[in-house]
């Protein structure tokens, strides 16, 4: 298991869809060597070129903000 920030994930996404999927796994293993699976690679890639932040969810009657006191 490894964590992707935001600036190696946006890289990973610009050469998905500047050269495909096989240039999103060389991207990927430039960033992390340690995968050394083609195959694991390009199934890592494929989760980060789909993922999308969530949005916001509304506030709900009876929520409070973290800094709102009791």
């Amino acid at each position: 298991m490894f964590t992707v920030d935001e600036p190696t994930a946006e890289a990973i996404r610009r050469a998905v869809e500047d050269g495909g999927e096989l240039a999103g796994a060389v991207e990927l293993r430039r960033h992390f060597p340690l995968i050394n699976d083609n195959e694991n690679a390009r199934r890592c890639v494929r989760v980060i070129a789909a993922w999308t932040a969530p949005a916001d969810l509304p506030r709900t009657v009876g929520q409070r903000d973290k800094r709102e006191k009791r």
